[in-house]
């Protein structure tokens, strides 16, 4: 018990000390950096990692290609869909995992904030370069590229803990979410409510709890991890689902043949960029290499987020557009957090 407190107590006071990157080989990407973002003034800017945590190569060669569209987009800030420390996470795994590979974007000031996964020691919501302050779920908002409390308009994100879907955990998604407000909501968690994923598929038990509030509060864009691959889901209830855990380790071939999947890829690692102007989410998926895998936009209509497109050119649906009915899945989320339903 002492040797876990002391432990917290390092993550909640351990800097991000300056580390070299890992040398370059054959396998890392090119320099050359195709954006398909329209980098809009006043846009809100940033990023989509998802299951990173691994300190190996496929790891670093990502976190340069981030840097590099760092360069030409410069984004403010990462959201981290978990999984973020794989394996052991002592002091010098987590410079290994995290602050060695991220250094040129911590350096340029980049904001991480994480949410916990199934491979997370939950300690991990105490280190300060995760900006989760202690709490398994928090919320914080965006306006005009910065990240902050102003009252401006702007961006909401809910960071949630889907490996422990409590009832105080409900109460508060609810209470935060029913706020009137004419923001985007944007939720992002580590189990994916939809996939096509092989290895684990769709959380139906989180399903049933998350998605009815996410539908009668208007949410309009969801990003989880855990499966690792690339998947765009076809829009459900009129919101937008990806997909996005191969951050540091691939799951090859690790995607399903389903009805659910809008744009799919199993062949490498990847991580995303998303820009917001006004009603406009435009999004690029972007693999170890540097190749374009997925990119669009989504129009925001009023109340739920319209179908994702994968034309330059927003194009609205109708808020309520229908939710398929998937295939069965053979799988589950592994358990290793249960998810608790509210009494």
């Amino acid at each position: 018990m002492v040797s876990r407190l002391l432990f917290a107590f390092w993550l909640a006071l351990w800097p991000a000390p300056p580390a070299a990157l890992a040398p370059a080989n054959a396998a890392q990407a090119s320099s050359i950096h195709t954006l398909t973002l329209p980098k809009k003034d006043g846009s809100i800017r940033f990023a989509v990692l998802g299951d990173s945590g691994t300190g190996e190569q496929d790891q670093y060669d990502l976190a340069k290609q981030m840097a590099g569209f760092h360069d030409d987009f410069p984004f403010d800030f990462v959201i981290m869909l978990g999984d973020n420390i794989v394996g052991a996470d002592t002091p010098a795994e987590m410079v290994n995992k995290f602050t060695t590979p991220y250094k040129p974007l911590l350096d340029a000031g980049v904001v991480f904030h994480a949410v916990l996964g199934n491979h997370d020691n939950p300690n991990q919501r105490f280190y300060k370069p995760f900006n989760m302050g202690g709490d398994r779920y928090y919320t914080f908002r965006v306006a005009k590229g910065e990240t902050g409390t102003t009252t401006a308009s702007g961006v909401r994100f809910f960071a949630l803990d889907s490996g422990y879907l409590d009832k105080p955990q409900l109460e508060w998604v609810e209470k935060e979410l029913s706020s009137p407000s004419s923001e985007w909501k944007i939720p992002f968690f580590h189990h994916p409510l939809y996939s096509s994923g092989k290895a684990h598929g769709s959380a139906l038990e989180s399903r049933a709890l998350l998605e009815p509030l996410f539908i009668k509060y208007g949410v309009n864009a969801v990003f989880s991890g855990h499966d690792h691959v690339y998947e765009r889901i076809t829009p459900q209830h009129g919101i937008a689902y990806w997909v996005s855990g191969a951050g540091g380790r691939l799951r090859k071939g690790g995607l399903g043949v389903s009805e659910l999947t809008a744009k799919g890829f199993d062949s490498d690692c990847h991580f995303m960029i998303v820009e917001i102007a006004g009603d406009d989410l435009y999004y690029q998926a972007i693999s170890r290499t540097g190749t374009t895998v997925d990119s669009g936009v989504i129009h925001r209509s009023g109340g739920p987020a319209a179908a994702a497109s994968e034309s330059p050119t927003p194009a609205a649906l109708p808020a309520a557009a229908p939710a398929l009915s998937p295939k069965p899945s053979s799988t589950t989320p592994d358990g290793t957090h249960p998810v608790v339903p509210s009494p």
